[in-house]
């Protein structure tokens, strides 16, 4: 799982949330019905935003594109309804594409094992079979996926000539490209012409929003072991980087009020209400948190001058092949998606990410956060999904 769009389910509600499962669902199903079962691990939260904003637009007269889905382990092995169709298959293939060229990239970076050229070359087969997948559910409903391919491959050039000085937004226009033209095509698909600008500008700012926070996020860890990272290149600051993040956010939030929904509600709360916590939490802005302490009192673990509290005893770790063998297992029924279960290498207990609750916001602090941009400009205008503070 990956994305910025990691929304909690305190601040969805259970309306919202079974809507966001349903669309989540629909893409692993989709990805698994077209192409088979390794190609789930390229599920991802940003991907499902596709099929959300596809269903926002349709006309409510015609299928809904739900689907009775059977028994699962991520969902105690209950039936459900879930996102089916076009917007779904859509997602797919964009996912697929995007994650091929996220393991070539961290090929070309020597990440971890892949600096060992034997899983290298696997890891190319298996991006390349990725492309070549997407691009036919692409075609299946009407997308061209080399739109995509075509910003991943300039993506490389324009980073190899990117230096102190140069623009950031050059280095982000390739993901901006790709992402405005996913975006774009779910009004194709819904059969709203009016929306195709609109929803491209949204997508073309919210991959400038994900290259940045991205970039944001692992500018320490490059730095450390040396990656290229768009920042560090191109000196650009992080107060620059916030600026231009917080831009895109503001930019998005128009962009959305130019399109016409059925059912904007959850597309509204993930892609309004949610990216303003995604850079809160990119650029570690501090807020309260759901389930934290916040009051700790003086001198108590965890409190400022406090004693830093004990870490967890370490867990016997398994080998590497045996975690491979595990996270397999894992990966194949869906427990890493919302069980709970064991890292595969650390044995460390985790639940699975619909279970991860990165809320930075309890029920008194979001009415704040959503009335802070409130007013006749602010996110509340004219809002859909049920907030009414």
């Amino acid at each position: 799982m990956f994305g910025i769009v990691r929304p909690c389910r305190h601040r969805l509600g259970e309306k919202l949330t079974a809507q966001w499962t349903a669309h989540l669902c629909g893409l692993c199903l989709a990805l698994r019905g077209d192409h088979g079962q390794l190609a789930r691990i390229v599920t991802n939260y940003d991907g499902l935003l596709i099929s959300v904003l596809t269903e926002a637009q349709a006309d409510p007269a015609g299928p809904r594109g739900r689907r009775t889905a059977g028994p699962c382990p991520l969902r105690g092995m209950r039936t459900a309804s879930v996102a089916h169709g076009e917007g779904a298959r859509l997602a797919a293939a964009v996912s697929l594409v995007l994650a091929s060229a996220k393991v070539r990239d961290h090929v070309a970076d020597g990440d971890g094992l892949l600096a060992r050229r034997p899983v290298a070359l696997a890891a190319r087969r298996v991006a390349a079979g990725w492309d070549r997948a997407g691009a036919r559910t692409g075609s299946d409903v009407g997308f061209d996926t080399a739109v995509l391919v075509d910003a991943v491959d300039r993506q490389t050039g324009i980073e190899a000539l990117a230096g102190p000085g140069t623009s950031i937004l050059t280095v982000t226009e390739p993901t901006e490209t790709a992402t405005a033209a996913a975006f774009a095509h779910t009004a194709v698909l819904a059969g709203r012409p009016h929306n195709v600008a609109p929803l491209a500008e949204a997508g073309r700012l919210f991959g400038r929003l994900a290259h940045l926070l991205d970039a944001v996020e692992d500018r320490e860890a490059d730095a450390a072991s040396g990656a290229w990272n768009p920042l560090t290149a191109t000196g650009t600051s992080l107060d620059e980087a916030r600026r231009l993040a917080d831009d895109a956010v503001h930019g998005i939030r128009l962009a959305l009020r130019e399109a016409e929904f059925t059912d904007g509600g959850l597309a509204h709360r993930l892609l309004v209400h949610e990216l303003p916590n995604s850079v809160r939490r990119a650029f570690g802005t501090p807020s309260c948190a759901h389930g934290s302490h916040p009051y700790a009192p003086p001198g108590a673990p965890g409190a400022p001058g406090g004693p830093t509290p004990p870490e967890p005893p370490r867990r016997d770790r398994r080998g590497l092949l045996a975690g491979c063998a595990v996270w397999l297992g894992l990966a194949c029924t869906c427990q890493m998606c919302c069980g709970e279960y064991e890292d595969p290498w650390t044995r460390e207990r985790k639940e699975g990410c619909l279970h991860n609750c990165d809320c930075d916001c309890c029920e008194c602090c979001e009415c704040c956060n959503c009335c802070s941009c409130g007013g006749e400009d602010g996110c509340c205008s004219g809002c859909d999904c049920g907030c009414d503070c």
